[in-house]
């Protein structure tokens, strides 16, 4: 069984809360804190009171962060929340202060267990965590492109009429404007994409799943149930130890940057990132979306 806290009771923290108890999980207590502590209790209350028509029982409650010592997992949705009309990038002076005291008092508790970091910039923001956390980096995790990937599949199943689950294609790269399909290694039950989509068909859903989170803000003001169900089962995996093949952010020694690339993910965090062959085109799509996370690190790191 293990402790989970969630940092943020926000939308998307409120979201993630809520996917955990309406599943079967290894998850037995959850602290919810927030710099709001009455929205914090608020949110602990409600969720509260579905234990017990539930599929999960856990102990839930707010607390600080001298809950973190025995945590096996803390989430990480604190910050400045995305406007309309602003990007994720607009949003990192503002989350980069917030983040260097919140991950200093946390680490002060005796915090020894996985971080997943859902705030955005959301790779940046991994980084800056693993850094000002001193923890290895396959125990700093970002939610990566998981939720881009899940768009991606969904739209793809409607396309060609089979179930979401039965699509295995990825978006990687950063989360954010310059992510982009991994076209070349993707299939429905071992059929390549490439010969069932045209490349106009193909481009055209790539693009729909990299700025479907501007048309949410835009009509709704946020996002929260895709990512909310995305980081649940992000922390099952990691619980469980199902070595699950997820696109998360994790750390590229050779670039120095997080982002979102598949990895196998279990109960230590990241076991490894997977090996994948790029095309030429998809390479250089990836160095420019590493060139882009690697200038917005500069930009953290003047603050």
């Amino acid at each position: 069984m293990a402790k989970v806290m969630i940092v943020g009771t926000g939308n998307v923290g409120a979201s993630v809360g809520y996917c955990l108890v309406n599943q079967r999980t290894d998850v037995n207590e959850l602290i919810l804190t927030d710099i709001n502590m009455e929205d914090a209790e608020g949110e602990a209350m409600d969720l509260r009171d579905t234990l017990a028509v539930s599929p999960s029982y856990m102990k839930i409650k707010s607390g600080g962060y001298e809950e973190a010592k025995d945590c096996d997992i803390i989430v990480i949705t604190a910050g400045v929340p995305q406007k309309p009309g602003e990007s994720r990038m607009d949003l990192l002076k503002k989350n980069a202060a917030i983040f260097k005291d919140m991950i200093g008092q946390i680490m002060e508790n005796g915090f020894n267990g996985i971080f997943i970091v859902v705030s955005n910039p959301m790779d940046v923001m991994t980084y800056l965590t693993w850094k000002y956390s001193g923890l290895p980096s396959e125990r700093v995790i970002g939610s990566g492109t998981i939720l881009d990937s899940a768009r991606l599949q969904f739209r793809i199943s409607e396309k060609i009429g089979v179930h979401p689950k039965s699509v295995h294609a990825f978006q990687i790269g950063e989360h954010g404007d310059t992510e982009f399909a991994l076209w070349s290694t993707a299939t429905v039950g071992g059929e390549p994409l490439t010969k069932l989509l045209d490349q106009q068909t193909r481009d055209e859903l790539e693009d729909e799943a990299r700025n479907e989170a501007y048309k949410i803000i835009e009509k709704k003001g946020a996002t929260y149930y895709g990512i909310g169900a995305c980081v649940t089962k992000l922390i099952n995996c990691i619980l469980d130890d199902e070595r699950r093949v997820l696109p998360v952010s994790s750390y590229d020694h050779f670039s120095d940057v997080y982002n979102g690339f598949p990895a196998i993910v279990g109960r230590e965090g990241i076991i490894r990132r997977i090996g994948v062959k790029l095309s030429e085109d998809e390479g250089i799509k990836l160095q420019k979306s590493t060139n882009a996370l690697k200038e917005a690190i500069a930009k953290a790191a003047e603050n």
